[in-house]
Formats: structure tokens, C-alpha cells, sequence
């Protein structure tokens, strides 16, 4: 039995099935955009631990910041003794925050934490209760997050009941044959039927929905809901935990929109595979909740601190947005060219801003009739020649690319032409 076939075995005796695994790999060592997992075969990573590693597996600089912090302190608990790390990496969120006016930020550790305490803040600044969201937008798994998830499998399946006060609104989607104008009509009927906007505390968007399928919100739609969040005295939360640092080609995914958030939430890429996440908000907004309201034991940790320090110096030394864009190009036109080819399962919607891209797998060539089945067959033949690929959206029918942005021109080269082989093999 391979080492990796004994560790699967271990794995469903002591670990629950609600915890589940995209491959069968165990990893055993990492650099930059390759794996190698515990038989010691090698795999390009075109998931980047889900959008968590754009500058790269253990980038020098990361693991250098990381072990100078090990040899001073690894945990005091924020909230018992402060510590500098944690304040200047919000000093540094604060002056890349997209919006006008004085910003804070708080530091948690997952991107779950970091949305509902979003949420807790803008009740807190509001005195309201409800919260909107879209269909398609993942969020989270806690109960709050579950509940503003727009997914049912296999997020939400026998985990209720959910929060209340938590409505979605559908996502536009041209393909789905949602505008953007069914979208506010929804709305529209939202304040009318079910909850008046005088109730609403957030209105929550992804600047590109992720686990939904990487669809994007346009400007159109970013600009009407600013307008209705303005006009009522609601808040706009951009939740940016997967969009964030540098991937879209933007240092955060709302700059493509032209509209300014009152909210961030922002996690993943942080710090470059450790766990941190945080809010960043105006600074009114973000002093509404009292002392001792927010927090964590773990959150903030100084050894994440210093990784996300190092990983915001990455992206601005080694050039990672304008890498994203130009990776970006690389991509769709490899992807457009093998879209327009007949010896190829057919595929469809190429998209996404920057390297945040995607493409859909079709059950005919012209068809928008998604094929999740198809999906599937082709991560698991990517996978088996030494490609990591994930799939996602609301059928299963996206696949999506998420390499680190470090990775260099010949690997990526290397990985499509094995997403080639995948797609003409079935």
C-alpha cells in the first residue's frame, strides 16, 4: 500500500466525512507553485490552497518574517498584551483601504470570522438587524455565515434552523438569464415583502462571487447598490476573502467596480498560508462596538502578522498586480483558443478579472447548459497528470485557476497543457 493510500485510510478512521478533501493527496512538501505529495510525486497547484497562496508555497520572505517572530513570541492574546505586529499591519490595511476618510481595521482568523463580525459591526454602527446577500455568495460555515451563504449543498443540508433576518437577492448572471435588472427589481419586492429598509443593517456583495462560480459584479450593479445603501442609511460590505490582494489585478476586487465600501472583509492571501483575516472599515463604523464586544484568543496571531506583512511587501516588490493582469491574459486566450476547438469537450464562459479566472464545462458545444458531471471527470484527469485543479458554482460546472501569482510563465505553460490533455482525454 502507497504511503499516500495508507494516510487516506487513517484519515476516514479518525477524521469526520463532513470534512471533505477535493484529492486524495497528502502533501509532503511545497515550493512556490508546485507539491509533492507523501509518495513523492510531483503536481503543479493551479489551487493555491483555495485563493490562499498568491505570493506562493513558503515565498522566502514569508518564512524569513515567520521565524523571526517565532524567536520572539508566539502568542500573548491580543486582547492581554498588545503587540506591534498586529498594529501595523492595520496601520498598512488602513492606507490600502479603498475608500476616503480615516480606516480601521481588526484582525481575526478565518474569513468566517471576518464576515460575521462584519455583520456584528455594521448592527452595532446601524441598530439593525437584517442582512442582505446574494444567491451563489459563500460566506462561511459558522451559523451566521452558513445562513448568508447562498448554497444549499453542501453548506447548508441538515444544519438548521438558520438566523433569521438573513435575505438573499439573486446574483446576475447573463447565462443564468439574471440582469442586473431582475436583480434590483428583487430587491425592489425585498423592501416591499419581506423586510423594510429601515431594518436592513448590511448589504453583503463579493466583488467576484467565488466558491459561486467566479462571476463578477459589475459596475452597474455595485453603483445601484451603493445608491440604495446610501439612500436608506444601509451599509455596503464588500467581502473580499477570496478577491483580496493582488488577485484580480486590483489590489482588492471592489476597485474594479468604481464604488467605495463602508466594509471590508479580507482573509486568504492575507499571510501567505497562515491563518489571519480581518475588517476593514471607516473609522466611525468601526468604533460602534464596545470594548471587550470583538476579539478572539487566536485572532490577530503575531507569527500571521508578520506573514502578512512580508506577503504585503511581495506584492508591491515583485510587481504581483500587474503579474495578475498579464497572467491573466495568458490564460483566457489560452482558454478562448481551446474553447473554439471541436476535439475538445466543449466549454464555454471564459472570465474573470485579472488571475482570478474560470471557464465552464458545457453539455454541448454552443450550449449554456451547464455539465457539473464533466466538471468533475476532468479535475480528477488533470490531477491524474499532475495537475491540481478545483471546480465550483452552483452545478459543479466551473473550473476554476487559481496559481499562485509567483508561478512562473513555463510552469502555467506546463499546467495548460495538461488541462488540455484533461479536456480531450474524456
Amino acid at each position: 500500500m502507497s504511503h499516500n493510500a495508507l494516510l487516506l485510510s487513517r484519515r476516514a478512521a479518525a477524521v469526520p466525512q463532513g470534512v471533505a478533501s477535493a484529492t486524495p493527496l497528502f502533501a509532503a512538501r511545497a515550493e512556490n507553485a508546485e507539491m509533492w505529495d507523501a509518495d513523492g510525486g510531483r503536481y503543479i497547484d493551479f489551487a493555491g490552497g483555495i485563493a490562499v497562496l498568491n505570493v506562493g508555497h513558503r515565498h522566502p520572505r514569508v518564512i524569513a518574517a515567520v521565524r523571526d517572530q517565532l524567536d520572539r513570541y508566539t502568542h500573548t492574546a491580543f486582547q492581554v498584551a498588545a503587540y506591534e505586529p498586529y498594529v501595523e499591519l492595520c496601520e498598512r490595511l488602513n492606507a490600502l483601504a479603498p475608500f476616503a476618510g480615516p480606516a480601521k481595521t481588526i484582525l481575526f482568523t478565518t474569513g468566517a470570522e471576518a464576515v460575521e463580525n462584519a455583520v456584528k459591526i455594521a448592527r452595532a454602527a446601524t441598530g439593525r438587524p437584517g442582512v442582505i446577500a446574494f444567491g451563489g455568495g459563500f460566506h462561511g460555515r459558522t451559523l451566521l455565515t452558513m445562513a448568508m451563504t447562498g448554497k444549499v449543498l453542501p453548506y447548508k443540508r441538515s444544519f438548521g434552523p438558520l438566523p433569521g433576518e438573513v435575505f438573499h437577492l439573486p446574483f446576475p448572471i447573463a447565462h443564468y438569464g439574471v440582469s442586473v435588472e431582475d436583480s434590483l427589481r428583487a430587491l425592489s419586492l425585498l423592501f416591499a415583502a419581506d423586510i423594510e429598509p429601515s431594518r436592513v443593517a448590511a448589504i453583503v456583495v463579493e466583488p467576484v462571487q467565488g466558491e459561486g462560480g467566479f462571476h463578477m459584479a459589475s459596475p452597474e450593479l455595485l453603483a445601484a447598490l451603493r445608491r440604495f445603501c446610501d439612500e436608506h442609511g444601509i451599509l455596503l460590505i464588500a467581502d473580499e476573502v477570496q478577491t483580496g490582494f493582488a488577485r484580480t489585478g486590483r489590489m482588492f476586487g471592489i476597485e474594479h467596480g468604481g464604488i467605495e465600501p463602508d466594509l471590508m472583509t479580507v482573509a486568504k492571501s492575507l499571510a501567505g498560508g497562515f491563518p489571519l483575516s480581518g475588517v476593514i472599515g471607516r473609522a466611525d463604523i468601526m468604533d460602534a462596538a464596545q470594548p471587550g464586544g470583538l476579539g478572539g484568543t487566536y485572532a490577530g496571531s503575531p507569527v500571521a502578522c508578520a506573514a502578512a506583512l512580508a506577503v504585503l511587501d511581495v506584492i508591491e516588490e515583485e510587481g504581483l498586480i500587474e503579474r495578475a493582469n498579464a497572467l491573466g491574459d495568458r490564460l483566457r486566450a489560452t482558454l478562448e483558443a481551446f474553447a473554439g476547438r471541436n476535439d475538445l469537450l466543449p466549454i464555454g464562459h471564459v472570465r474573470g478579472p485579472g488571475a482570478m479566472v474560470a471557464f465552464d464545462l458545457l453539455a454541448a458545444r454552443g450550449s449554456d447548459e451547464p455539465d457539473g458531471a464533466a466538471a468533475k471527470r476532468v479535475t480528477a484527469r488533470a490531477l491524474e497528470l499532475g495537475l491540481v485543479l478545483l471546480s465550483c458554482g452552483i452545478h459543479g460546472e466551473t473550473v476554476r485557476l487559481l496559481m499562485p501569482l509567483t508561478a512562473s510563465d513555463e510552469l502555467v505553460d506546463e499546467g495548460m497543457a495538461i488541462l488540455e490533455k484533461a479536456l480531450s482525454a474524456l
